[in-house]
């Protein structure tokens, strides 16, 4: 980073993140390094390495033979050391930067334990907006422009957003996801009862598959079922996260063998866990952010959301250990395997319309995985949106990517739909195969 742009030495630094802090510049710095270590074996073609690397460096063999080693050496050095500054300087100026969510939040129309519904309108067609347990439920209402929770009232609907919050020295220290589950569906109770009529259910990631859940304990309370990067098959598109994950979950998340209640998974833990998916993420990103102007829309938009990724909660240990070893251990979801009360959770007996919202560039949910929901909901429409997992929702295409098309579709699944439905969803029915809808 150029001189010039690197934040003052004695700014404060505003923000601990990104979390866990020493495991990103160890990782960024080891990789770095790791050409230093690599050079000398290099040059000698050495037997240990990689059959499919063996041709490439022969080829190279005679340019290596031919420079000085410590003058290579100390150039590998210098370029390490320049693009960790670069990563650092970026970090520096995240941790520095004067932007802060200021967006107050809406009345709480309902309450149970730690969580509470937030009321967004006072009209229109009822959807309540469920999101993941790992994460704050402030994602679907980040900032202004970056809100899909004030903008659906603009278009003739009534969110609510569902913000479970902390299990930390609470009750829900103890909850399994039966007890989240059960949760839901007292809360999709209440909504009707005060709406009048059946609410529309939306979930985002995680919050899909509690969703999915309650709405098949309580079908007479869904109008219809939204499933927003929800992931299903957990072995689809990423069988390698899924194996270490199996691998590590029984030390990760281990199980309470006194009668006593498990251990919380911290938030430190969950972004590992997301670390894991690709350990260089923090040296792209921050190298990234480091080049954009403080004052852009897009260091705003960089901030906004990095700060959400950092503001994290633990979970419950009961519910991290189904998460961890039910669903990408064992796989259990799309084998009929995962019960809540002792009755399977299967899409096939959701007879209702259902919409499955599937991100073209999804790291943290493999597209695949959410696909496997379209070939067991009955009535299922699918949304392709050309962003990731979180660009969807809160990025700068996120209003003509996701919002609109999905108010349209909920508009037209609650009874009172406006205007045509955008090209990009396609309707699948079990006759005739998939086709795009007409706009």
């Amino acid at each position: 980073m150029p001189q010039d742009q690197m934040p003052p030495q004695d700014a404060p630094d505003r923000r601990p993140g990104p979390r866990p802090l020493p495991l990103h510049l160890a990782t960024a710095n080891l990789m770095l390094l790791s050409s230093l270590a690599v050079w000398p074996s290099a040059r000698s073609v050495s037997p240990l390495w990689n059959p499919l690397l063996q041709p490439r460096l022969a080829a190279l063999a005679p340019a290596l033979a031919a420079v000085d080693p410590n003058e290579f050496a100390d150039a590998l050095i210098r370029l390490a050391a320049t693009r960790m500054a670069a990563m650092t300087g970026g970090l520096l100026r995240y941790r520095r930067h004067g932007w802060q969510r200021d967006l107050a939040d809406p009345p709480a129309i309902w309450q149970e334990g730690g969580s509470r519904m937030l009321t967004y309108a006072d009209a229109g067609i009822p959807v309540l907006l469920v999101p993941s347990l790992v994460n704050r439920a402030y994602i679907l209402d980040l900032a202004e422009g970056q809100s899909l929770a004030r903008f659906l009232p603009g278009r003739g609907l009534r969110p609510f957003l569902l913000d479970w919050g902390n299990p930390e020295g609470s009750p829900e220290q103890d909850f399994d996801l039966a007890a989240y589950i059960a949760r839901l569906v007292r809360a999709l109770a209440f909504l009707r009862r005060e709406t009048g009529r059946a609410p529309l259910l939306l979930g985002y990631c995680m919050g899909g598959n509690l969703t999915l859940a309650a709405a098949l304990q309580a079908p007479e309370d869904v109008a219809g079922l939204a499933l927003l990067a929800t992931p299903w098959d957990f072995h689809a598109g990423g069988a390698h996260q899924a194996a270490l994950v199996q691998a590590l979950a029984p030390a990760l998340a281990p199980a309470a063998t006194d009668g006593t209640t498990p251990p919380l998974f911290g938030v430190d833990l969950l972004q590992g866990f997301f670390w894991a998916l690709d350990p260089l993420t923090a040296m792209k990103k921050f190298t990234q952010f480091g080049l954009l102007a403080e004052d852009s829309e897009a260091a705003r938009r960089f901030v906004a959301m990095e700060d959400w990724l950092n503001d994290g909660v633990p979970l419950a240990g009961r519910v991290a250990r189904e998460c961890l070893i039910g669903w990408y251990g064992e796989n259990a979801p799309p084998a009929g395997r995962w019960q809540v009360g002792g009755n399977p959770v299967r899409p096939r007996d959701w007879r209702k319309p259902a919409l499955v919202v599937l991100p073209e560039r999804d790291r943290l949910v493999p597209r695949e995985g959410a696909a496997a929901l379209l070939a067991q909901l009955p009535q299922a429409d699918r949304l392709d949106v050309p962003s990731g997992h979180i660009g969807m929702m809160v990025g700068p295409r996120a209003e003509t990517g996701l919002w609109r098309p999905l108010s349209d579709w909920l508009l037209r699944t609650g009874g009172n739909a406006a205007g045509p439905v955008r090209p990009s969803v396609r309707t699948r029915r079990k006759a005739p195969p998939v086709t795009k809808v007409r706009a």
